[in-house]
């Protein structure tokens, strides 16, 4: 009997390994199911001052309800990313493969958000004439979240793996919460409201993209301050090192066998003593 418990609870402790393994992989199908909808957006044309009937217009538009959807699914990968990272702490059930493609996920995710919202499908004509990018995502602002993104992942894998800690601090956490904040916000007022160039929606968006850009490069310089404290702590053991193999040499070199001392002369009989 005790040990049939001992299987079924070990048959559980199993399961519960696979869990967030099984979040993480849902979080990646839903990031891939988020770029799709995102891709079959239509900006509307914008107008610098619309109307409450124009905008009543936009909420009954087929991109609108892909937009809500495309929100809804956002926000169900983004709470599956604080799950399953409680899931594993809790039920210690940490992996390789969780460590690997728990990033690759919310990589995928964010960042395919961004890319997209800075693509054409968010660029609206506007009646005036020209147009306006609906989102205010720049391309140069998400090749700076790139570069970020891969600047540290290169460090912390180089450093890791060489037993140092490089685990997201504070400023890397607000970056995420940040910009899983930003982008749903992004998303619905584009649904819902007139982000038209003189409109408060726009001063909305305009403010929380900045923010998120801002806060996403400050969040990688305490990565690079610790990789370079590292490097620059490493360098120094190594100088002492070499400098303590220097000493050596030169100590066995002071008592090498065979360098001959000459015997003092004894000229003038300066050897015996004087009475």
């Amino acid at each position: 009997m005790a040990q049939m418990q001992t299987m079924m609870q070990a048959t559980q402790q199993d399961r519960k390994v696979h869990i967030p393994n099984l979040l993480t992989m849902g979080r990646v199908g839903l990031a891939m199911v988020f770029v799709g909808l995102l891709s079959s957006v239509s900006a509307p044309v914008m107008n610098a001052e619309t109307a409450l009937s124009d905008r009543i217009g936009q909420l009954s538009s087929g991109s609108t309800t892909i937009l809500i959807i495309a929100t809804a699914v956002f926000i169900i990968a983004a709470l599956t990313d604080a799950l399953d990272g409680h899931l594993a702490r809790k039920w210690k059930a940490e992996t390789k493969f969780g460590r690997i493609m728990d990033p690759f996920a919310d990589k995928l995710l964010i960042l395919g958000g961004f890319v997209m919202l800075a693509g054409p499908n968010f660029v609206s004509p506007l009646i005036s004439g020209g147009s306006m990018q609906l989102s205010a995502v720049a391309g140069w602002m998400v090749v700076a979240m790139i570069a970020r993104e891969l600047l540290v992942t290169s460090i912390r894998g180089m450093y890791e793996s060489e037993g140092v800690d490089f685990s997201a601090g504070s400023m890397g956490k607000a970056k995420m919460v940040l910009q899983s904040i930003t982008i749903p916000i992004i998303l619905l007022v584009i649904a819902f409201g007139s982000p038209g160039p003189e409109s408060g929606e726009r001063t909305i968006i305009v403010l929380l993209v900045w923010a998120t850009v801002v806060v996403t490069l400050v969040s990688g310089l305490p990565y690079v301050g610790k990789a370079l404290q590292h490097t620059i702590d490493e360098n120094a053991k190594m100088m002492e090192i070499m400098r303590g193999k220097k000493a050596g040499k030169s100590t066995k070199s002071a008592g090498v066998p065979g360098a001959k001392n000459r015997p003092k002369s004894n000229k003038g009989g300066q050897s015996k003593k004087r009475r």
